[in-house]
Parts: structure tokens; sequence; C-alpha cells
């Protein structure tokens, strides 16, 4: 990518990132679901950053129609992991445009969760990959990769959406 950034594309990416944030963090997960593409993949790696997900185990590694369905089990109330809900906190950082090929963009940012519930408090960090695309309704996430920043340890129960 040129060193020369696109400041209005720039403030557009972090206005997304920023909702789908705060769509995470409210519950709003019909909300959230919206906001994926019909070839979506989400991504959520297990032991290191660059596995392959056909061959090794991933922590989610959803397509569309999986990622329609984890939304639909948040609201048959037998999610017992998030009975009550979590209350959830994240700071989204460090968003940086990797390539702009026609109406795609590549994403990468970091974010800090904090996540309240009846166990304990936990903090999350993760690095996140976005592809994004333009569409008519405005930006749609084609891919979405999470990593976990201690992803190579046991890890508690991740019952919500990262």
């Amino acid at each position: 990518m040129s060193s020369q950034i696109d400041l209005a594309l720039l403030a557009e990416v972090q206005q997304f990132l920023y909702m789908e944030a705060r769509l995470q963090d409210s519950n709003l997960y019909s909300e959230w679901e919206a906001l994926w593409t019909d070839d979506a993949i989400y991504w959520v790696p297990a032991n290191g950053a660059d596995i392959d997900p056909e061959e090794q185990m991933s922590i989610i590694y959803d397509n569309r129609s999986r990622i329609g369905l984890r939304i639909k089990q948040f609201y048959t109330g037998k999610r017992h992991t998030q009975a009550p809900a979590s209350s959830l906190g994240r700071v989204v950082s460090n968003i940086e445009i990797l390539d702009v090929n026609g109406d795609e963009v590549k994403v990468a940012s970091n974010a800090m969760i904090f996540e309240c519930n009846l166990r304990a408090d936990t903090v999350w960090a993760t690095r996140n990959e976005f592809l994004l695309r333009r569409t008519e309704e405005g930006f749609r996430m084609a891919r979405k990769k999470v990593v976990l920043v201690n992803n190579e340890k046991p890890l508690y129960t991740l019952s919500f959406l990262v």
C-alpha cells in the first residue's frame, strides 16, 4: 500500500469497527450478524496465529451458515455459560489499513475485551484481521480472524463473540 493514507477511508473503517464492537458488547447479535457477507468466514485459531484451519483445531471456524446458527443458539436461553449474559467492554485500537483492492479493504486492529460474569473478571487481548467489502449498505465483513494473544494456553470458557 502506498505511504499516502486515505484519511476518509480510515475514518470509515474505524467507525465500522467501533460499531461492530458496540454491537458485540451490547449483545445485539442479530444486528451483528447482519454485518456479514454471504460468503463470510469467522475464524478464531487455537495454538498459534498461522495454523491451517482445515488441518488443525480452531476455537471457532464458521462459515456464514454456522455464524447464523451460532447467533440462534444465543437466543435459545440454553447457553448456560451466558446466563446471565457477561457484561463486556471492548477497546479497539491500532486500526491499520493493510490493502485496498477494489471494493475490499484488508484491515488489522487490536482489541482488549473486559468480561465480567458470575465466575470472574477476565481480560482478553486480541489481534484481529478483517476483510471488509463495500456494499450498498456500507461495509460488511467477508472475513474476520481473531487471534487471542494467549491462544496457546488452556482457555476459560469463551462463550461470547470476540
